[in-house]
């Protein structure tokens, strides 16, 4: 049992040191083989066409934009749910950026409020939509991808908690990342991911077009000559953007693991959910659909403040007094100074208003999860009202 439980945690084991080590002694420590190996196993992993390696999510999601030709004046829907990434990198490259309402109990947008947000705002042309799986729980795939053929816009998925996530349709299994019903996927491996390279970032796609656009923007925009290693070309601005050798050698000892991580993560949820069941009424954790299978990257419980005399900040303070430090995922963009100029979202309002993310990870065990719901419960029993 841990004295100190925070929201999320790395989880390194020997071999990933081993691995790590021995990468040190190669010949390359930047970009170099083990680079194309990591690229290598995603692809098979994922049973995608392309994955390409970066130095981060955030850069993921940079090199999916420009590899789709984002310019200004260009329309994005996002959810206004989400770490704010993807609507900074869509401002920062010119486009016009609209936020969709979520869902206020799975934290999602569904195709019904991006239809709502093309009506409201009256957009004619969207270059991209992007998605994002809150916690790592796959949603409404399909119908995305329905409604990105009827209005023919790129389906990006914002899939930096759902790496090792998957989903069942006509009875085939796909793991996100896969491209099967999107354009691009992107992926975070910084440390409180499923995997981890340190920091680090993935994008996977199954159009050539795109996996040699980003094969360019993440190196300088720099086209080498096959035949003489010291002549290239700049075509494009690029940035470097790049994920060393050594990172590489982290995520190919990680990934050996995933089905291991994804097992324990699962675990842990489950327990959350049958030793919360008697408290429903205050505090429900957001559930998985069927015919899917999350990477349980995080746990969201939504508590009914109404029926409590405290508000969410101040049950946060209580449970940081008794060293549990939880974490909100995530405030609703639009209440960013950058991005105040849209207006309130009745749905995000509401999930915000009541969400918080319970410890999962894999330095936890059973015992942990105990205590915390003990004090959670505690909590609520002392304050609730009559």
């Amino acid at each position: 049992m841990n004295d100190v439980i925070n929201y999320g945690s790395q989880k390194i084991y020997n071999n990933d040191i081993k691995s790590v080590l021995n990468s040190l002694k190669n010949k390359f420590l930047t970009t170099g083989p083990l680079t194309n190996l990591f690229e290598y196993k995603l692809k098979k992993k994922l049973k995608v066409n392309y994955a390409h390696v970066c130095n981060s999510g955030t850069s993921a999601l940079y090199l999916a934009l420009k590899s789709i030709g984002i310019k200004k004046g260009d329309v994005i829907i996002s959810p206004a749910i989400n770490f704010i990434a993807s609507a900074n990198i869509a401002s920062l490259l010119g486009a016009k950026v609209y936020l969709s309402d979520v869902d206020p109990v799975t934290s999602q947008s569904n195709p019904d409020q991006i239809i709502d947000c093309i009506k409201k705002n009256k957009i004619k042309k969207i270059k991209a939509v992007i998605i994002m799986f809150n916690g790592g729980y796959p949603r409404n795939i399909f119908e995305y991808y329905k409604l990105k053929k009827k209005y023919s816009f790129y389906l990006i998925e914002d899939a930096c908690h759902a790496f090792g996530a998957s989903y069942v349709f006509n009875k085939k299994k796909y793991f996100i990342g896969s491209c099967k019903h999107s354009d691009i996927s992107t992926f975070s491996f910084h440390p409180l991911k499923t995997i981890t390279t340190c920091e680090g970032g993935a994008v996977t796609t199954n159009n050539s077009k795109i996996s040699k656009k980003i094969q360019l923007l993440r190196s300088h925009g720099i086209k080498r000559n096959s035949k003489y290693y010291w002549k290239y070309d700049v075509i494009e601005n690029g940035l470097n953007l790049r994920l060393s050798d050594v990172n590489c050698s982290l995520g190919i000892s990680q990934l050996k693991k995933i089905e291991h991580i994804l097992r324990f993560r699962k675990k842990i949820y489950l327990h959350y959910i049958k030793k919360l069941d008697d408290y429903q009424s205050v505090v429900k954790i957001i559930r998985q659909e069927k015919k899917t299978y999350p990477s349980y990257h995080l746990v969201v419980a939504l508590l009914n403040f109404k029926k409590l005399k405290i508000n969410k900040d101040k049950f946060m303070e209580i449970m940081n007094k008794n060293k549990i430090f939880l974490q909100i995922h995530y405030k609703p963009i639009y209440k960013f100074k950058l991005f105040n100029n849209f207006k309130s979202l009745k749905g995000s309002e509401n999930y915000y208003n009541s969400c918080i993310s319970l410890p999962i990870h894999l330095n936890m065990d059973l015992n942990d999860v105990l205590r915390i719901i003990k004090i959670i419960k505690k909590t609520i029993d002392r304050w609730k009202k009559n």
